[in-house]
């Protein structure tokens, strides 16, 4: 990461509340192309969340403790904060000086912009404002949040503006908090009613919504250079697995999650 960092932008993408089956399952199944042709041998790898809901894995992903692979370590991490005795400190590791990567990164020259979407990065409040207050940019619009149908494109968007209106030279790191796989989701399936609620099945569906938009995402970050992109669930969520709805809580669906790191070309 030492030769990634100021020569590429990078892209942070957390698919919030994606499951890992549901992921897997859509992979294999080639629900997902736009997703699935980056992923390494076209499947996610299984790792464990930092946290069982948003703010909790957010503010541990924003310290560099990404999703942790799903077997015995320990596991060298890509971003890390100096810290004496760290296990997980590499030679390749991007050490910064700062108490988190998002101020590391500005500390080397980064744009720093954040596109939120669950509301912890509202700003309609203090606790809402914690996460988005790390970056030197953030944006955050109801069109953004989880009741609405058309929030992920309506995120690219103003991703496609934020990249369009950066100088040349200036680096980028984006990040970007998808809302469209929270609850509800269950108006992404086709029959689907709002009685019946969300299941498996909506969830998926919130998926290939997600996928249908997620080229033009990964268009503009490489539109002016080569991109680091980080592809991952920050927990997954329950749908009545043991009688468990929801997450934030110790369920292995909660748990485990979805991942994947791949670069981006730049556009010819």
């Amino acid at each position: 990461m030492n030769e990634v960092v100021g020569s590429h932008d990078l892209l942070l993408v957390t698919l919030d509340t994606l499951r890992y089956d549901v992921a897997q399952e859509l992979a294999v199944d080639g629900r997902i192309p736009n997703l699935a042709r980056h992923l390494p041998g076209g499947v996610w790898e299984r790792r464990h969340a930092p946290g069982s809901f948003t703010y909790a894995s957010h503010q541990a992903m924003f310290a560099g403790f990404l999703p942790t692979p799903a077997a015995p370590g320990p596991h060298p991490r890509l971003f890390a904060a100096r810290f004496e005795g760290s296990e997980t400190t590499a030679p390749d590791t991007f050490v910064y000086d700062t108490p988190d990567l998002v101020s590391g990164l500005a500390a080397v020259g980064y744009r720093t912009v954040c596109i939120g979407g669950v509301g912890f990065f509202n700003k309609r409040g203090p606790l809402g404002s914690v996460l988005p207050g790390m970056f030197q940019e953030s944006h955050w619009e109801p069109e953004f949040g989880v009741p609405s149908p058309t929030s992920f494109e309506a995120q690219v968007a103003r991703a496609e503006q934020v990249v369009a209106g950066l100088p040349q030279e200036q680096r980028l790191f984006l990040f970007v908090n998808v809302s469209a796989l929270h609850q509800p989701n269950w108006f992404h399936l086709p029959g689907a009613t709002r009685d019946a609620g969300d299941s498996r099945a909506t969830h998926a569906a919130a998926l290939e919504y997600v996928d249908r938009h997620m080229g033009r995402l990964f268009a503009a970050v490489r539109s002016r250079r080569p991109c680091f992109a980080i592809v991952c669930s920050d927990h997954g969520t329950a749908y009545g697995e043991g009688g468990y709805s929801g997450h934030r809580i110790g369920h292995d669906v909660v748990w485990t999650v979805p991942y994947a790191h791949f670069f981006l070309d730049e556009a010819s």
